[in-house]
């Protein structure tokens, strides 16, 4: 069976776990093509070699062009049936409102582009990331069998997401924490809640290893704090900025490396030169794989401050470097990381609480030392790259062959 991976973009800094899911997949034999909505979001130059290769056997719905219109012309003379049954799905998701009838329709326009395109390369199951409401209906007018990979919490938030309409007509869906198949759950009809499935995600811990020898921090040398993600409100840099500052107001001498790039990329940094903290944060951008193991090497911790979040895989990746972490206890997080255990855990939008778990950090040597080995051992038992898509794996060939 050939399986066709529909997802929003690819490859995207935000979403490199999904290549290292695909790669993993067919290593284990299963037969799967990529189809993004979207192309790359960084130069050829910033992609790393997998990702060139992934970009070059992936094909990319946007954006419109000649294939829109033979896409359209052919599924609509070969498959009538199918296209005014995708037309209609995507009509009746939209619900009431024309903004939302508007996105409908270019969901359907998007979904004729990829479900022609998966037909075409012989798949007979499509599986989505982030891509959900365009890969049920693609699947609808080919009549292809279907299945989603659930992350949140946008997917839990969002009314017009349609999580009970998309569990129903799933084979199965893949969630990512016991958090997410809660939600998934309470979102769904009961008698559809033996199809949703913990599937972990993980990184390969020979990839994120710890440095040999380990980074010392010596007293007086400036203290180097990372976090990896997108520039956005959801993700609270803000809140990480003024933690900072706090600590550099008591005379610490550290420095915060953002990794990242979107909408909140000019305000952060506006923001931060407000405050006087301009100095004291560096913006990196978006970098690929192999740059941020490189940076990760070079830091000291990691700090996530976001006000939501799923599993996050950058924490993953840094605990596998054993990076001592510091996060907030919100969504499937604490699920990763045990507070005082694996890292340590503060509240979202609590300011002080960030700052004074990065503070101890810095001051505690040893609880670094601690917390990061610790750290590992949680990916290596349960987070684990390997382990975790052979799991997958096995639901494909239960669920869909």
């Amino acid at each position: 069976m050939r399986i066709a991976y529909l997802i929003s973009r690819y490859p995207a800094t935000n979403h490199t776990f999904i290549l290292r899911e695909v790669v993993a997949l067919r290593s284990l034999g299963l037969d799967i093509r990529t189809i993004a909505i979207r192309g790359a979001d960084r130069p050829t130059e910033k992609l790393t070699a997998d990702e060139r290769a992934e970009r070059a056997r992936t094909f990319t719905v946007l954006p419109p062009g000649w294939h829109f219109v033979k896409a359209h012309f052919a599924t609509l003379l070969r498959h009538p049936a199918g296209y005014l049954a995708g037309l209609l799905l995507a009509i009746r998701l939209s619900g009431s409102g024309p903004r939302s009838f508007l996105y409908h329709l270019i969901y359907f326009l998007e979904a004729v582009v990829a479900a022609e395109a998966a037909h075409t390369q012989g798949a007979t199951h499509l599986h989505t990331h982030f891509s959900s409401t365009v890969g049920v209906i693609a699947a609808k007018i080919f009549g292809l069998s279907f299945s989603i990979s659930i992350h949140g919490p946008d997917e839990f938030r969002e009314s017009a997401f349609r999580m009970r309409e998309k569990v129903a007509a799933a084979r199965f869906v893949a969630t990512i924490s016991h958090y997410a198949k809660s939600q998934t759950m309470q979102a769904s009809d009961p008698a559809d809640w033996p199809k949703v499935e913990i599937c972990r995600l993980g990184v390969d811990p020979d990839v994120f290893q710890p440095n040999e020898p380990r980074r010392e921090h010596l007293g007086g040398e400036e203290f180097h704090v990372v976090c990896v993600g997108r520039l956005a409100a959801v993700k609270a840099q803000r809140v990480l900025i003024d933690a900072c500052r706090r600590l550099v107001a008591d005379g610490r001498c550290l420095r915060l490396h953002l990794v990242g790039g979107g909408p909140d990329r000019r305000p952060l940094e506006d923001y931060a030169r407000g405050i006087g903290m301009r100095e004291r944060v560096v913006f990196e951008g978006p970098l690929n794989q192999d740059e941020v193991v490189a940076l990760y090497r070079q830091c000291d911790i990691f700090a996530l401050a976001s006000f939501a979040e799923g599993v996050p895989v950058v924490l993953m990746e840094a605990m596998a470097m054993e990076l001592p972490c510091v996060a907030t206890w919100v969504n499937g997080v604490p699920e990763l990381i045990r507070n005082e255990e694996e890292g340590l855990l503060v509240a979202p939008a609590d300011v002080e609480g960030m700052a004074g778990a990065i503070g101890r950090l810095m001051a505690d040597p040893e609880l670094r030392e601690s917390l990061g080995k610790a750290g590992r051992r949680r990916v290596l038992l349960d987070y684990d790259l390997r382990k975790n898509t052979a799991g997958l794996a096995a639901v494909f060939r239960e669920r869909v062959f």
